[in-house]
């Protein structure tokens, strides 16, 4: 699930820094951390504590690091004073008696550095004070990716009602459907048998069994237990992107097997029943899309 956070805080009074997390879908815990070089203890911390409190998603964390004392200018007095010494050479060996430009000398590469007056080993209290904020930071972002939670819980389970709408409609037209078959079936044993005495309950058995092959009654009652399981999921919470995935497959798995028992029938009914098997896997597809963004 997508978030963002951030936050600024201060190590002590010189040294400030500010922190952002971002998360964006991932099938797995991909962690990006962005610091300064001198952070590599910090970073084994920070990693630990992430993997502790989120479980999906690809985290970037950046941290940046503000030193607020001024900084000291230094004068290099000895090369300056080897620029003038050049200077008054020069002019005495061409006869000129100009003097030199004081500020032209100062700009001079090397002349003049500023320092400041905190390096990295002056913030020692660094690591610490980012530790202590990160918790917060890490609650703040799964506030966020939980509210997106929210909205794709409430996508599935109006997927889910769809799918029992066409569940239930499917089961009002299968009793039809079969009646149809077995007369079909009926009809077209008499016809290969014709000449050949065969008794009409042995013409009536095998007709039924292969009506009965064909009979779509289980799939639709494994698929009602796969929407009922699929809700109580969502209604426990909890860590669901994974198990919803696998229930997804497995109905979209009964949806297949409903499509290849009524790919041969005719009628009204059948056709109806394929239509609605083929709005099923449609449904099932853009429930597994949103289930890829759950955690």
């Amino acid at each position: 699930m997508t978030g963002f956070a951030s936050a600024r805080s201060s190590a002590d009074d010189i040294v400030g820094f500010s922190l952002a997390i971002k998360s964006v879908n991932h099938r797995f815990l991909d962690l990006h951390l962005r610091l300064p070089s001198y952070c590599d203890a910090l970073e084994i911390q920070m990693r630990r504590l992430l993997k502790e409190m989120l479980k999906r998603g690809h985290i970037e964390v950046t941290l940046q690091v503000e030193r607020k004392a001024s900084a000291q200018i230094q004068l290099n007095a000895d090369l300056l004073g080897a620029y003038m010494e050049a200077f008054s050479k020069a002019a005495e060996l061409y006869g000129l008696s100009s003097q030199p430009d004081l500020n032209g000398l100062l700009r001079i590469p090397g002349v003049m550095t500023a320092e400041s007056s905190i390096g990295v080993e002056g913030i020692p209290e660094l690591d610490q004070a980012v530790m202590a904020a990160m918790p917060a930071l890490v609650e703040k972002l799964n506030e966020v990716r939980a509210q997106e939670g929210a909205a794709l819980a409430a996508e599935l389970r109006s997927s889910m009602k769809r799918l029992r709408a066409f569940a239930e409609e499917m089961a009002g037209l299968r009793n039809g459907v079969r009646e149809a078959q077995f007369e079909r079936l009926r009809t077209r044993l008499t016809e290969l048998t014709e000449g050949i005495p065969v008794s009409e309950e042995r013409l009536l058995s095998e007709a039924a069994v292969l009506a009965e092959k064909s009979d779509i009654e289980e799939e639709i009652v494994r698929l009602r237990t796969h929407i009922d399981r699929f809700i109580a999921m969502l209604d426990e919470g909890g860590e669901l992107g994974k198990r919803m995935d696998f229930l997804l497959q497995e109905l979209n798995r009964e949806a297949n097997t409903m499509l290849s028992k009524t790919s041969a029938a005719s009628g009204e009914n059948s056709l109806r029943i394929t239509e609605l098997g083929l709005e099923i896997k449609a449904e099932i597809e853009k429930a597994r899309e949103q289930v890829q963004n759950l955690e």
